[in-house]
């Protein structure tokens, strides 16, 4: 698979293992090391000393041999026996002790996977519609312009240390099966009239204070998205929260600007975007108006699939739970290879499916699948669930013990369990979503299930409708008592969105009331939660990593003068010289700021009184504080007159200067726990490479 040749890169695995050792011989402190884990895609586990690895699979895409080398490490370095599909399209590998990291890194790259960026304050795994390239209703396959978004974006400077993680989407028709309603930025492909290009949504989010997304482009053409996409995350870099971690999606900014004015914002982050990377290439897609034919779907379809391709299918592969053993990975691998077919996918219900398949090999598929223990989906095991308590340190119920005792019955409800209010099995779009939760009952801490009920993701979906909170020993009842509700109470044909909005949420509240209540003789038999045997508490494990360690304001002014290094050598290129200055002004002023801040100094706006604070807080490096007056001085001359020669030297000087404030801020006081060290090293080093900018 040629396409994910540029993920892997041997020196930062490298780079990953001198830090390992450097943590390992008490050399590293332990926020630096977190700092670098998360990067690599290594996330803690509630088990000491174990971790897990997340492999990213743009698109949910994977062939044979890939999944061979999963199997390797499987078998070879980890204490567990499966791995597991995730909702984002990854998956992931838990109980990997630490000191064998660096050889899975090192043997997934082999095989063109890789884990960086997986975790931590970036962009994450990009999902797609799973059936785009076969699906009869696409408009283009996005597979392509996904890509080209996850070459641009991996190791770029502006993502590097984002207020929070950003998750995005790809949908290859208006139905929106990548469900981009709840994602930070949604790409759907469209047709507006005889022109074919993407709506573009942003602000979408679940997990604490679910939010649907807002359209901030009705029509891009292709040539103009990886423009719009960089202005929508450049939005977030620039103006989401740092510091209150719960307020950093960029979600809150719509609440805090209102849409219109989170519109006006990302219209501004455009111009400029457009102005610096003007002539940057883009993907380009065959395009074409799409059959009038049946939506597949958000995950793999529930039966064999007829693909547009003339005579091949879509073969879905149920995966329980989302879990895979060393037998099933390699048994698939051994499908692919036995039947001609080089790709695998994994979608975001955690299930599989394999594309263009002959009409003829699909008996001898599902024979050989059945002798693997998996098969086709069958009605009512359209079941989701995160790892919960078994290995997230967020996890506050049992969500891998409750998840295989649903089902949803008859009519195939999609049912979506989240072991914590974070909502990885994404709850808030499945018919009956339901996330961990402790509530206090007479004296004692009860677990409990918060409900959802009619949730939908795709075009013309929305968010579930909140029920109430039921004791965990009681919601396998609830489940089924919904269930039954509507059967009885449907209308011909009616579909279960459409009848949780026709009775609405009072509707639950009353079915439910029963059991939500909890009389103080019953209380015993509601406080274990589902295969534990004493009774529910809460762990303290310090938090997740979801969103890494704090940050260090130094390390995130050196990432964003890094992009802004990016944007003025593009302009310069253009010789647009008095837009590239500004974007040098702007590098000056957020490293003299980020230092100054770091020396606890004050804030100024103004370069020449910033140049004066540096001074007076660093008396011993004048000639920080003596360059950066100078580079004031410059910056308030007058442009006309510039040319290549004269900013070419000027912009030596000014890429000098960083390197030695970065030397600097590197071994300041290594005892104040300086978590931006890291950072800083990677931001250094990309104001050492020639290239002008992030280019495809």
């Amino acid at each position: 698979m040629s396409h994910l040749n540029y993920l892997a890169n041997d020196e930062e695995i490298n780079s990953f293992d001198q830090a390992l050792q450097d943590y390992q011989g008490l050399r590293m402190d332990v926020d630096r090391f977190t700092a670098a884990r998360l990067q690599m895609g290594i996330y803690g586990q509630r088990q000491e000393g174990v971790n897990m690895v997340r492999i990213k699979l743009p698109g949910g895409r994977v062939n044979g041999p890939q999944l061979s080398v999963i199997a390797d490490m499987l078998e070879k370095y980890v204490r567990h026996d499966v791995v597991h599909i995730t909702t984002r399209q990854d998956i992931q590998m838990h109980y990997v002790p630490l000191e064998h990291t660096p050889a899975v890194l090192r043997h997934l790259a082999t095989a063109g996977l890789t884990t960086r960026e997986a975790c931590g304050n970036t962009i994450r795994n990009v999902t797609a519609c799973p059936l785009s390239g076969v699906c009869p209703r696409q408009h283009v396959d996005v597979t392509k312009h996904l890509d080209g978004a996850v070459q641009h974006f991996l190791r770029n400077p502006l993502t590097q240390q984002m207020p929070r993680k950003f998750k995005i989407s790809f949908s290859a028709c208006e139905s929106d099966c990548a469900q981009g309603m709840m994602h930070d930025m949604g790409i759907v492909a469209v047709r507006n009239g005889d022109r074919f290009g993407f709506k573009v949504l942003a602000g979408g989010g679940l997990g604490h204070k679910p939010h649907e997304a807002i359209v901030v482009e009705e029509f891009v053409e292709e040539k103009d998205l990886l423009l719009v996409m960089e202005a929508v995350v450049s939005l977030h870099n620039r103006y989401s929260d740092r510091i209150k971690r719960a307020k950093a999606r960029i979600k809150f900014l719509v609440d805090k600007f209102g849409p219109e004015g989170f519109i006006e914002k990302y219209r501004e982050e455009l111009a400029r975007t457009k102005t610096a990377l003007a002539t940057q290439d883009y993907p380009t897609g065959e395009w074409s108006g799409g059959a009038d034919s049946e939506v597949p779907g958000i995950g793999a379809p529930r039966r064999v699939f007829a693909q547009k391709q003339p005579g091949y299918h879509v073969f879905p592969i149920s995966v329980p739970m989302g879990n895979l053993n060393v037998a099933q990975l390699r048994g698939l691998a051994r499908i692919a290879e036995t039947h001609e077919l080089h790709e695998i996918r994994a979608t975001q219900d955690q299930n599989m499916f394999l594309p263009n398949v002959p009409e003829a090999k699909i008996g001898s598929l599902r024979a050989a699948l059945a002798a693997l223990g998996l098969g086709e989906p069958l009605a009512g095991d359209d079941v989701v669930a995160c790892p919960g308590t078994s290995t997230c340190r967020l996890g506050i119920t049992s969500s891998t013990i409750l998840g295989p005792k649903l089902n949803g019955g008859k009519h195939d409800l999609k049912i979506r369990v989240s072991g914590c209010h974070n909502g990885c099995a994404q709850p808030e779009t499945g018919d009956i979503g339901i996330y961990g939760e402790g509530k206090r009952m007479h004296g004692k801490l009860v677990p409990h299930y918060q409900m959802y009920f009619g949730g939908d993701g795709m075009a013309r979906g929305a968010l579930a409708i909140k029920g109430p909170s039921i004791p965990t020993a009681r919601v396998e009842t609830a489940v089924e008592r919904v269930k039954s509700a509507y059967a009885s109470n449907r209308e011909a044909d009616e579909t279960f969105f459409s009848w949780t909005r026709r009775v609405g949420k009072v509707y639950f509240t009353d079915l439910l009331a029963d059991l939500g209540e909890v009389k103080p003789e019953e209380l015993e038999s509601v406080l274990r939660d589902h295969g534990r045997d004493g009774d529910f508490k809460v762990l303290q494990l310090g938090g997740g990593e979801c969103a890494g360690v704090s940050q260090v304001k130094i390390g995130s002014s050196f990432f964003e003068a890094a992009h802004e290094r990016n944007y003025r050598d593009a302009l310069k290129f253009q010789r647009k010289f008095e837009d590239s200055v500004k974007c040098a002004e702007e590098i000056a002023r957020l490293i003299g700021q980020g230092v100054t801040e770091l020396l606890s100094g004050q804030k100024h706006d103004d370069l020449a009184e910033q140049a004066e604070e540096l001074r007076r807080v660093l008396p011993t490096k004048p000639r920080l504080s003596g360059q950066l007056a100078k580079f004031a001085e410059d910056f308030s001359s007058p442009v006309e007159g510039l040319n290549d020669v004269r900013l070419t030297e000027w912009f030596s000087d000014l890429d000098a200067w960083t390197m030695e404030v970065a030397e600097f801020c590197i071994g300041f006081d290594r005892q104040l726990d300086l978590t931006g060290a890291l950072p800083l090293k990677a931001s250094a080093k990309s104001f050492q490479q020639t290239q002008s900018s992030v280019m495809l």
